[in-house]
């Protein structure tokens, strides 16, 4: 959809969109005190580089070192009480299974996170440093997500899924108040792009306060469902691949019912990064910008970086996380290739 179509959707038909610009006003509010609300730093390496002003969102600076909090602290808070006490289950590729972990630890609730044999050990080891029941189940997210079904008819607990659900959507759309907020003159965003859940909240977000700022969400090369579902008009199934950015790894559920039709109405593009580019761009945010990023948080400086994009007026890049296993960091930042 063309910008324009998208800020005529907004406008004329915001009721008709599955998620409201009131859901993430209210999910402000109810998340107030419990999440960070994260700077936006200015970057003089990437004005240099592509002649715009570039500002960076430091997700990185939540307690969990993600973005993920934001929408799973909003959906856990917005569940009664009966749910709450029956226990939460989720699928993650890592950085949402340590949020939900995080937030059920704070509401004195247990928590199941299932993920699968590609998540990286660190991320692993996280969530079960937080309390949370982990299990590790086949080599995809769909094998987590069919473990977690499972439990919800087995044992009856609460599933809160990582990105198709709209207390989920409404938090991650904070991000886009506070971007509005923080650089009135905005006039694009580089959102990473996996499920959805943050690039729809976030355009949402954005197009609703300001309907004539591009969002674009950027992805990798391998295994890119939410940018092969876009593409085909529809959701479809890919084939998880090991990738740098882990965290966008994962199908978007061939019955999506959130993410898919907000990202469908409001994005206005969607580029892909090789590995060896978001390496480069994980080093980049490293010696360059002083910032530890993972590969998920690093794409937007890889498009940018390589001329995939090219911005118009002041941007804004969503660092989304920062939770990257040590020892890879270093040998990126030394030089190795991916």
């Amino acid at each position: 959809m063309s910008q324009q179509a998208a800020s005529d959707a907004i406008r004329s038909t915001g009721e008709d969109l599955p998620v409201a610009f009131a859901a993430i006003e209210a999910a402000a509010e109810r998340i107030a005190g419990r999440v960070a609300r994260t700077p936006l730093i200015a970057s003089p390496s990437l004005a240099a580089l592509t002649g715009q002003p570039i500002h960076l969102k430091l997700e990185t600076r939540q307690p969990v070192g993600a973005f993920k909090l934001r929408g799973a602290m909003n959906a856990l808070l917005a569940l009664d009480e009966t749910a709450r006490r029956r226990g939460l289950v989720t699928a993650s590729t890592g950085n949402h299974g340590r949020a939900v972990a995080h937030a059920a630890r704070e509401a004195g609730v247990p928590a199941v996170v299932c993920m699968s044999a590609l998540v990286p050990a660190n991320k692993i080891e996280a969530v079960r440093a937080l309390g949370a029941e982990v299990r590790i189940v086949g080599r995809s997210q769909d094998d987590a997500q069919a473990e977690v079904e499972r439990l919800v008819n087995e044992r009856g607990l609460t599933a809160l899924p990582p990105f198709d659900h709209p207390d989920v959507i409404a938090g991650q759309g904070t991000i886009g108040l506070e971007l509005v907020a923080d650089l009135p003159d905005l006039a694009t965003v580089l959102v990473p792009l996996s499920g959805g859940g943050l690039a729809a909240g976030i355009a949402l977000a954005v197009k609703t306060l300001r309907p004539k700022v591009r969002v674009i969400g950027v992805s990798m090369e391998k295994g890119a469902a939410m940018a092969a579902s876009l593409k085909a008009g529809r959701p479809v199934e890919v084939v998880e691949e090991e990738t740098l950015a882990d965290s966008l790894g994962g199908g978007i559920g061939l019955a999506n019912r959130y993410s898919f039709p907000l990202c469908r109405a409001l994005l206005d593009e969607v580029v892909l990064v090789s590995e060896d580019e978001i390496a480069a761009g994980i080093r980049h945010a490293a010696t360059a910008e002083g910032e530890t990023v993972e590969g998920a948080g690093a794409v937007g400086i890889a498009a940018l970086r390589t001329g995939k994009l090219r911005p118009e007026g002041p941007t804004a890049l969503i660092l989304s996380g920062g939770n990257i296993d040590p020892a890879l960091h270093r040998r990126l930042v030394n030089g190795a290739s991916a």
